[in-house]
């Protein structure tokens, strides 16, 4: 069971989500690059999402298939996150 921030605690004043503190974009913006086309582009993104996000935000906002999808292109670039996605993705893999 999931408990994602609130949306009225999700984003500042400027509609910046708490986990882009060091990018000036609204929510919608984050959400695009993470549907870019360019699967590098939005491998990038999802790695930010991924490494400064509560983890339950980061399934709700990116949902459970993009970051299975997405891990393999984030090896070795999630720090101290890395190891619990790839448990996590390996149970949801296994679980359907």
């Amino acid at each position: 069971m999931l408990c994602p921030t609130p949306p009225e605690k999700l984003c500042d004043a400027r509609g910046r989500p708490y986990f882009l503190w060091d990018n000036e974009l609204t929510l919608a913006e984050f959400q695009a690059r993470l549907a870019d086309p360019d699967g590098d582009i939005r491998a990038y993104w999802l790695g930010v999402l991924l490494r400064q996000a509560r983890p339950d935000d980061a399934i709700v906002l990116a949902g459970r298939e993009a970051i299975v999808e997405g891990l393999p292109r984030l090896r070795g670039r999630l720090g101290d996150v890395e190891p619990m996605w790839v448990w996590l993705a390996s149970r949801w893999r296994t679980d359907g």
